[in-house]
């Protein structure tokens, strides 16, 4: 049984503050390997600069997706964290913009 406790901020303990942070939902399986399931809604904060590692809101050509953000001789690749999808190797043809850092997920476990 939980006892009376303190109100929590959900803003104050995941570090939301706007405009720099925002949430997205996720759609596809691409990141299961790193707990991250489609339906998940993913905490974003816009003002990390991403490294290597990080998981990262990407757009390319257009297209937003979610990846580890990883280097091979200083060119930025993009991976998934299940192994059926290959990395993202960015090309100088690409257009490549990352949105931000994925610093916390949330998780609906009563899906129907």
């Amino acid at each position: 049984m939980l006892e009376d406790q303190a109100k929590i901020s959900l803003d104050a303990l995941l570090n939301i503050r706007a405009p720099g942070t925002y949430l997205i939902k996720v759609d596809g399986d691409s990141m299961e390997g790193a707990g991250i399931f489609s339906g998940d809604i993913l905490i974003v904060d816009k003002g990390l600069d991403p490294v290597g590692g990080n998981v990262v809101i990407a757009l390319i050509d257009r297209e937003p997706t979610v990846k580890y953000l990883t280097f091979t001789a200083g060119m930025p690749v993009l991976r998934s964290a299940n192994p059926k999808y290959p990395p993202r190797f960015i090309l100088e043809n690409n257009e490549f913009e990352v949105w931000g850092v994925v610093t916390y997920s949330i998780r609906d476990h009563d899906r129907n």
